[in-house]
């Protein structure tokens, strides 16, 4: 398989190629696939304070919000009450944020610059994102499929998913907004086989299972390295995302040859075959079957849908009634162990 891989903001296709450079080689090493780096088209300068955090410059967003307030989301999330749902708790963000600076113009923009990278490489078949790269990898994929239906003769590229500490798909709403597609509104809207990972200290933890509740229960495997908002680089997470991976993709591949097979017929003719075997389904205690893939296994994890025990606190050091008040630092979110959640671990 190829990937095309996408950086999160404020990362560049040099810089993410080092970020995953030590997953990339333990896949290759494997003989798992091949990765072609992208990146978005909008030049941006990393936040005071965060000038030596991103890496390298030139620094790069999908999303055009050169006039936007790049920790808003973090500081409203400050004050998300604590027991919600991921799908509610995206939804108050969402409601809190409704003057963000991109708009339907920009986001279609951000998509074709992704199928122009696919259509450019036919060896392309599978999509690896970061954050906000996760984030456009998500809403490709439902793009595609969309873009298939109204194009005649298209066939559809993309067969595989990895997410990184993801969030949901976005759709446009009205003749300006965008919001993410949350599975108590549209279902699963994913129907390939994908691979999330994402650790129980990141303090974006919901916009992650938001994105794993919308994907096929079916083929969808959750990872959980245990650590924050990054991309997982220690020799353990490692080599088990390797094994994990190395499970997968044979299968992925079996199921592409499958689907090769019969040609341009509609995936409702053949949907009645087997899908990818998802033994270790991700599960609350108590519900339904299957553990987490996490590092120690035997944990139970997450359940797919309807995960309540997710909350919220205040970061420390700020008491301030207005959510938007306040400096978000390295220092203070760490992204290698998210402060912003309290998780107090309920599912293990």
């Amino acid at each position: 398989m190829k990937y095309l891989c996408l950086p999160g903001a404020y990362g560049s296709a040099k810089n993410f190629e080092v970020q995953f450079g030590p997953l990339a080689e333990e896949f290759k090493r494997r003989g798992l696939g091949s990765f072609s780096y992208s990146q978005g088209t909008h030049e941006v300068d990393p936040p005071p304070g965060w000038e030596d955090y991103f890496g390298k410059p030139p620094l790069y967003r999908f999303l055009d919000v050169s006039h936007g307030d790049a920790f808003e989301t973090l500081r409203r999330l400050r004050h998300v009450p604590r027991g919600l749902n991921p799908e509610d708790t995206m939804r108050q963000l969402q409601g809190a944020t409704v003057e963000e600076d991109w708009h339907q113009e920009a986001w279609r923009h951000a998509l074709d610059g992704v199928f122009k990278t696919i259509d450019d490489d036919p060896e392309i078949n599978a999509i690896i994102g970061y954050s906000e790269g996760a984030m456009v990898a998500a809403s490709a994929i439902v793009e595609e499929r969309e873009r298939c239906k109204r194009e005649k003769g298209r066939e559809r590229r993309i067969k595989f998913g990895i997410f990184i500490a993801g969030a949901p798909p976005l759709k446009f709403e009205g003749n300006k907004r965008i919001t993410a597609q949350l599975y108590d509104e549209v279902g699963a809207v994913i129907d390939i086989p994908t691979l999330h990972i994402f650790g129980c200290d990141d303090a974006f933890l919901s916009s992650a299972v938001a994105l794993f509740n919308v994907c096929d229960p079916r083929s969808a495997v959750m990872y959980d390295h245990g650590l924050g908002h990054i991309v997982p680089r220690d020799a353990e997470n490692v080599s088990l995302l390797g094994t994990v991976l190395g499970n997968l993709v044979p299968k992925v591949e079996d199921q592409i040859r499958r689907e090769a097979h019969y040609n341009k017929k509609d995936r409702s003719e053949i949907k009645g075959e087997d899908k990818i075997p998802n033994k270790k389904r991700a599960t609350a205690a108590g519900q339904g079957q299957g553990q987490s893939l996490a590092p120690g296994g035997g944990r139970p994890g997450m359940h797919q849908r309807g995960y309540s025990h997710l909350s919220a606190t205040s970061a420390q050091g700020n008491t301030s009634s207005d959510p938007t008040s306040g400096n978000i630092t390295p220092a203070e979110v760490d992204f290698t162990v998210g402060k912003l959640f309290s998780m107090s671990r309920p599912f293990w």
